[in-house]
């Protein structure tokens, strides 16, 4: 079976993906890391980190406040 015969089997997406892996395949190896997206990166992560402890200490803080209001009465 020739090439053509065989690229004529596959579905548009099957070539396409194919595709899509070999240009990831050459995109990985001239990629370099760019050291200002990393920082952004963990800035971001640091950022989402303060907000969730913020979130906690609120609910805890709630929580006994409503606890000492309720025994309160």
């Amino acid at each position: 079976m020739s090439t053509e015969q065989m690229s004529s089997n596959l579905t548009h997406d099957q070539a396409i993906g194919y595709a899509d892996e070999e240009k990831k395949s050459r995109k990985s190896d001239t990629h370099k890391v760019d050291i200002n997206v990393l920082m952004d990166r963990v800035r971001e992560e640091k950022k989402k980190e303060k907000k969730e402890n913020i979130i906690f200490l609120s609910l805890i803080a709630s929580v006994i406040l409503i606890t000492g209001v309720i025994a309160s009465l």
